[in-house]
């Protein structure tokens, strides 16, 4: 299947939320509002989900109770834009059961321009690239660990088209390990072609696997996710994934689809249950909301991890994850051992790491 490309707007969007995760951003200022001002942003709300919101007939009950709520003065007691955001992302999540759903004070949001064909690598904001590059595209460590096994922790997936070499190069390093700790703890999401990307390093040649796939409310259609054919190198050994209750949107299917292919072991907690792709609409006064605009749908399951999250096969605290895993590795490659060398070697790593494990995080 060939990989469509995003658009300018795509791009922007996926940049921007995966930098946000990654980085902690100093508290805006409020803005204070007054009572006409803020019925404009729930009434620009209102019609921002009706207009893209994924699921229609929710977003008109979600929208009507937010206009009854302050048609009713529950907002009353709300004078700025901090404030708002709060109230407003609070009942939408409780009311909507969709940890997507959340708005933001960001007056410095501006929307993507409205680019729909453009080839991505023709408008590629060279911004862009040194904002990804600033926190190492998404890698945050690769690592060999002493009995031969790989770590690599991925705190977010940038556009491909930005971060496909950095993911390849970390999977370069890590070719050679015996098994792989693919670490997702403090995975926020982003791009799912970038998902698919790594992914597609964890199946053979030849063994072309449908991921998943997202439908899209806007063009009314479902778009498939396959594993890259061209993808190198290929990594076949054991591979664990460590969740926690932090890992949402893309860091959740990462792990997802992992799973479900009963390609890797999931260990640590049932990740934030957040499924469904969307982007930011402004709704003025420096007020965004971040809306689904699709929903994701597993070939296995034809279903997804929204509200429930993610499952782990070994349930763990996170901080914990670490370490169950690498014994669990040590302990299994020491049973498959050949050599005496290879024994002593992984004996000596298991013993330490049991150590480690039980003198605690």
């Amino acid at each position: 299947m060939k990989p469509i490309a995003l658009t300018l707007a795509a791009l922007l969007a996926a940049l921007q939320l995966h930098a946000h995760a990654q980085r902690v951003l100093p508290p805006m200022p409020p803005q204070s509002l007054g009572v006409a001002e803020r019925q404009a942003v729930i009434a620009q709300l209102n019609q921002q989900l009706v207009d893209h919101y994924v699921f229609p007939d929710r977003a008109k009950q979600l929208g009507a109770a937010l206009m009854d709520k302050e048609a009713n003065g529950g907002y009353a007691a709300v004078h700025d834009t901090v404030a708002l955001a709060k109230a407003l992302s609070d009942d939408l999540q409780t009311q909507g059961e969709d940890l997507h759903l959340v708005v933001r004070f960001d007056p410095e949001f501006k929307p993507a321009p409205a680019i729909e064909e453009t080839p991505i690598d023709t408008v590629l904001d060279p911004q862009a690239v040194e904002s990804m590059a600033a926190i190492g595209y998404g890698v945050e460590a690769v690592q060999r660990l002493p009995g031969n096994v790989g770590y690599l922790e991925v705190r977010g997936f940038g556009p491909t088209e930005v971060v496909a070499p950095a993911l390849s190069a970390a999977m370069l390093l890590l070719h050679g390990t015996d098994a792989l700790i693919l670490d997702l703890r403090r995975n926020r999401g982003g791009s799912p072609r970038s998902v698919v990307y790594l992914l597609s390093h964890f199946f053979a040649l030849g063994d072309e696997r449908h991921l998943n796939s997202i439908y899209s409310r806007k063009d009314d259609r479902t778009q498939q996710f396959w594993t890259h054919t061209a993808v190198m190198p290929r990594y076949l050994k054991p591979i664990f994934v460590l969740t926690s209750g932090q890992t949402f949107s893309g860091g959740e299917e990462c792990a997802y689809d992992l799973q479900t292919q009963q390609r890797a072991t999931v260990v640590g907690e049932a990740t934030g249950g957040g499924a469904n792709p969307g982007q930011r609409f402004a709704l003025g006064h420096g007020l965004t909301a971040f809306i689904p605009t699709g929903r994701s749908i597993n070939p296995i399951t034809h279903t997804n991890w929204e509200h429930v999250g993610v499952q782990p096969d070994v349930p763990v605290a996170a901080s914990r994850a670490r370490s169950v895993a690498y014994v669990t590795i040590l302990k299994g490659l020491l049973a498959k051992a050949a050599s005496v060398n290879d024994r002593e070697g992984l004996y000596l790593a298991l013993t330490q790491a049991e150590t480690e494990a039980a003198a605690g995080p």
